[in-house]
């Protein structure tokens, strides 16, 4: 399946994106287009009504990520919906949804606070996870924020603010809000190789084209050592996300096999964000940090995501602890920690 999806995305993606030249900006506006394409293909629910694996999933969010495409796929079929169906509570058969985090500290039976940087936060339903020590509060608002912002690639983030004592709640156990954010993970580290693909392909291209001296960019040493960096840090984070990835898949995203995983690969593709980014645009010159080229759409939205469900600092302190837990740190640095 995943070859035939693959190439159903590729044609999507790329139809949508040459759709859309010069459309890009800051902000980005939502690509109602695209949606109802994805929508129409089944590719907005994948994993949820499809019973696709989260390889499948992959192919959608990593293709779509390489078309800078505006529509929240990751946070409708991967988040949104799923966190939906674990409370039991009703959502639209279609259209886009997305989903908020926030830290609460219950008083009595009121639940209250602001979720900040939620993801395309008036695209449609808002499924929001409180999470407190003893318990996942889960609820659906209705899009809106009082904020409008974005983020460096353009994509709308806003605070939404809840009260949920006149809302219809469910409580779950705390494991809930964790799965969640692992996902959520995941999903960015996915996406930001696809973006990294983009950024490797284009300076592929740009060094081979541009002449220099005489010569193709390409042919210089101190390049070439710059691409093969670069290639090599795109490689290392697509290694990691396989294998968080195909934990998931084997384990499930609640399993300690994929919280290990997806620990990783956040560290892993986090830390390339940087070397990734500025090779990219050291080797396109001025032209590469323009709104009107192509570079920009991948880079920011890798620069972006990373510090998106837990930052890679973050994520590198918790991968410490599980090494210190560990009974023997050895079998942390070589796999995944046995089961208890």
């Amino acid at each position: 399946m995943n070859d035939e999806l693959r190439a159903l995305v590729e044609e999507i993606g790329r139809r949508s994106f040459d759709a859309r030249v010069g459309r890009h900006g800051l902000p980005e506006r939502f690509d109602s287009e695209l949606w109802q394409v994805l929508e129409t293909s089944g590719l907005t629910r994948l994993t949820t009504e499809q019973g696709a694996d989260p390889a499948d999933a992959a192919v959608v969010l990593g293709g779509l990520a390489r078309y800078a495409a505006a529509v929240p796929v990751a946070e409708t079929d991967v988040l949104a919906t799923w966190l939906a169906g674990q409370a039991d509570l009703p959502i639209p058969a279609d259209g886009p949804m997305t989903v908020a985090i926030a830290d609460v500290d219950p008083s009595g039976d009121r639940v209250t606070g602001t979720a900040r940087d939620v993801p395309w936060p008036d695209a449609g339903p808002v499924v929001l996870a409180a999470r407190s020590a003893a318990a996942t509060f889960v609820a659906v608002l209705a899009p809106g924020s009082t904020t409008s912002t974005h983020n460096l690639a353009g994509e709308p983030r806003g605070d939404v603010p809840f009260d949920l004592s006149s809302t219809d709640v469910v409580r779950l156990s705390p494991g809930v809000a964790d799965e969640l954010a692992r996902r959520g993970a995941w999903a960015r580290c996915v996406q930001i190789v696809g973006a990294f693909d983009v950024a490797a392909r284009l300076t592929a291209a740009h060094i081979g084209e541009r002449v220099q001296f005489g010569r193709s960019l390409g042919t210089f040493q101190a390049v070439q050592h710059s691409m093969a960096n670069l290639y090599g840090e795109v490689e290392t984070s697509r290694a990691a996300t396989n294998l968080a990835t195909y934990a998931a898949v084997d384990h499930g995203f609640d399993s300690p096999e994929a919280d290990y995983a997806v620990t990783a690969a956040k560290v892993a593709v986090g830390r390339a964000v940087a070397p990734v980014t500025t090779i990219a645009h050291q080797l396109h010159g001025a032209i590469g940090v323009t709104l009107e080229h192509q570079l920009w759409l991948a880079t920011m939205r890798a620069r972006s995501w990373a510090d998106e469900f837990g930052s890679t600092g973050w994520h590198a302190t918790r991968l410490g602890r599980m090494a210190l837990a560990a009974d023997d740190p050895w079998n942390v640095v070589v796999g995944p920690p046995p089961r208890p």
